[in-house]
């Protein structure tokens, strides 16, 4: 059974997203994050074009979990408008998944 969510995040630093990270695994509402430092962002904000470094945060977590998930990533997010965006992969080797399951509350 396919019921795992992967979401993205991006943070300012690693030092934010790897305390994030830490303290959602540790709650058990994310399996897993992976951390990837160095991602160049550029977007809109408050009408003007902006350019920043920024760290990628994948999550691995369940549907069941993404509410509370979602939830305590915005309280600990330290942007206004935090980019957290979940996907539903078609597929997962079963043996992951049910790992993720079992990870998650």
């Amino acid at each position: 059974m396919n019921d795992l969510l992967i979401v993205f995040c991006t943070f300012p630093d690693i030092g934010k997203a790897r305390e994030t990270g830490t303290a959602l695994v540790e709650s058990q509402l994310a399996a897993c994050v992976n951390l990837i430092p160095a991602v160049e962002s550029i977007y809109r904000w408050q009408g003007k074009v902006e350019t920043s470094a920024e760290v990628l945060a994948i999550f691995k977590t369940t549907p069941t979990a993404y509410p509370l998930f979602e939830s305590r990533l915005s309280e600990l997010h330290p942007y206004d408008v935090p980019e957290i965006v979940a996907l539903k992969p078609d597929q997962v080797a079963e043996a992951y998944a049910r790992w993720v399951r079992e990870s998650v509350i």
